[in-house]
């Protein structure tokens, strides 16, 4: 997310979803752990989505003025828009700063509470549908055992990787520097797998 600068027409969805978040009173957890947390890229995506949101939130006149200026125009924006876009550039790049993206990150480990609830509603609600149709189409009941996998899948708490402690001192070959007493976490070898901890292969290292 280094030196990122946010869209203005990009990620209006995930802006609106964030406020919508931020404004009504959501139970905030702490943060695990003061140490980088490494994420899966989905959980990057999310953290960066906060950050652009968080970043807009405090450009919010200037980037008004801007979509007044290019309301109705087609062709001639970049001309005619010329100035409330540099100067809508010019906020955005002085608020997408280090210290904002710590924020976001912070906001997204503590707003973890409520992303688990948001996720058993939608299972909820997508099971409530799956049981309306069965009945409605005379098919056949789900069976118990999947019945209880898809209950322990909902009930599972997100997962973030941590670095556990061993007695090693650092990665080997193809690995990254791992300080001493860590343990060293490399991806799987299987192609095609998303990054996401679920995975990932621990690696232990002998020391040297």
């Amino acid at each position: 997310m280094g030196g990122d600068v946010p869209s203005t027409f990009g990620s209006a969805s995930s802006s609106s979803s964030s406020n919508g978040q931020t404004d009504k009173q959501v139970e905030r957890l702490p943060m695990p752990s003061r140490n980088p947390l490494p994420l899966s890229a989905s959980q990057e995506a999310q953290v960066r989505d906060i950050f652009y949101a968080r970043v807009r939130r405090q450009c919010t006149e200037e980037i008004k003025a801007f979509a007044e200026c290019a309301l109705g125009r087609t062709f001639s924006v970049p001309f005619a828009c010329r100035a409330p876009h540099r100067v809508m550039n010019n906020c955005m790049k002085l608020h997408a700063t280090p210290a904002e993206q710590d924020a976001a990150r912070e906001e997204w480990f503590a707003l973890r509470m409520e992303r688990a609830r948001e996720r058993e509603r939608k299972a909820r609600r997508k099971a409530e549908q799956e049981a309306f149709l069965r009945e409605w189409w005379g098919l056949p009941e789900k069976d118990r055992e999947e019945a209880r996998r898809e209950l322990e899948k909902l009930n599972q708490k997100e997962r973030v990787e941590q670095l556990r402690k061993t007695s090693l001192r650092c990665g080997g070959p193809g690995l990254d520097w791992v300080p001493q007493g860590y343990e060293a976490v490399a991806p799987s070898p299987t192609s095609g797998q998303d990054s996401s901890p679920g995975f990932r292969t621990t690696i232990t290292l002998d020391a040297f």
